[in-house]
């Protein structure tokens, strides 16, 4: 968890246990991005010679409007929790991390595929910024290119590092090579795999789909929260996922049924499993890379009939919800009120964005 910080005064909250945990998560994420006081300027658009093969220590300086704070807490936080950080937004850095005091491992293919290279952005465990064993001859065979940031592994936080320096170092692969847009994809092992789902939940936009090693959560809750819903659409039309776990990783093998089965409950329907035989908690082998990164490519479209009944449904949901709160607040019932707008604030994430707001906001009135 990050240390908790101070987000200064806000308006008086019911102090119910999801209440404390949503201010505590704006406040501190809030307090982390703040303690940095200087801004950062993007640079121009650089250039590379194409040198082939592994670097390691490479330092970026272009900075993009999608690893911005604010575009970050909107797409991964809940809705409460985001106007808390809103509502602060004077006193953020633009940007959570100083480029010039990170480092990147960077894999180039010796052949260049016609279209352009894939990319696969890798967010570790570890600390260092290294390239798994045997994923160079998978890289080479699928023509993708690879970025890892080093100091992004599981001791790391989530928000204010491990998911932006991914994204930066996704957006500044791209601009110094040649990228097809439809082949960029994250991945990670164990921990880093987790934060890896979460980007691929919040930026469906970017990322085409995700190679899931050994770790994977639910989402719909507090481990992945839903982001708005037209990045929601966009990931349940076109995202793919891949979860890559070995046969005897009896732990992640569970954890990856209860993922696939809230990924279908929340109508994604794009995932594939590809199950290591004989093989513990450990990286994913060359040959199960080469298997992930092919059932990326080779996505089929979604059924959109499908897919249009299975959001129908939840919209039936999310309304019958928000009908319920607005009810308990004509009734004047703000403290029931509001511990059911934090459920459903957690339970339908950014789905729920402007609702939530509103909602929020006459609570207050009544208080």
């Amino acid at each position: 968890m990050i240390p908790a910080g101070d987000i200064g005064a806000s308006r008086a909250r019911v102090k119910v246990g999801n209440l404390q945990a949503i201010g505590i998560l704006a406040r501190t994420w809030l307090a982390v991005l703040a303690s940095l006081l200087l801004p950062l300027v993007a640079s121009a658009q650089e250039s590379s010679d194409l040198v082939t093969g592994l670097r390691r220590n490479v330092i970026f300086s272009a900075y993009s409007s999608l690893s911005g704070s604010l575009e970050l807490a909107r797409r991964t936080l809940s809705p409460l929790a985001y106007v808390e950080i809103a509502r602060a937004s004077a006193r953020l850095r633009p940007q959570a991390v100083d480029l010039t005091q990170e480092s990147f491992s960077v894999y180039v293919p010796a052949q260049r595929p016609l279209k352009g290279f894939g990319l696969m952005v890798f967010i570790p465990p570890w600390q260092d910024a290294r390239l798994p064993p045997g994923w160079m001859s998978a890289l080479d065979e699928r023509g993708m290119l690879f970025v890892s940031a080093a100091k992004s592994g599981n001791q790391e936080t989530v928000l204010d590092r491990r998911i932006p320096l991914a994204l930066l170092g996704a957006y500044n692969v791209m601009q110094r090579y040649p990228v097809d847009p439809d082949r960029i994809y994250i991945s990670g092992f164990s921990g880093g795999s987790r934060v890896a789902m979460r980007i691929a939940l919040a930026y469906p936009d970017l990322f085409r789909g995700a190679v899931l090693n050994a770790g994977s959560d639910p989402i719909g809750g507090s481990e992945a929260l839903l982001p708005p819903d037209d990045l929601l659409a966009q990931f349940q039309s076109s995202s793919r996922l891949v979860y890559v776990t070995g046969s005897e990783d009896g732990w992640n093998i569970q954890r990856d049924m209860v993922s696939r089965d809230s990924m279908k409950g929340w109508c994604v329907f794009g995932t594939v499993v590809e199950t290591m035989l004989k093989v513990g908690h450990e990286a994913a082998t060359a040959y199960s890379l080469r298997r992930a990164v092919s059932a990326l490519d080779q996505r089929a479209p979604v059924d959109s009939e499908k897919l249009a009944a299975c959001r129908a449904h939840i919209a039936k949901e999310l309304a019958a919800d928000l009908r319920g709160v607005a009810d308990l607040i004509e009734r004047d019932k703000p403290h029931d009120a509001w511990q059911a707008l934090m459920k459903l604030d957690i339970r339908y994430g950014g789905l729920a964005q402007s609702e939530s707001i509103q909602l929020e906001e006459r609570i207050g009135s009544r208080r």
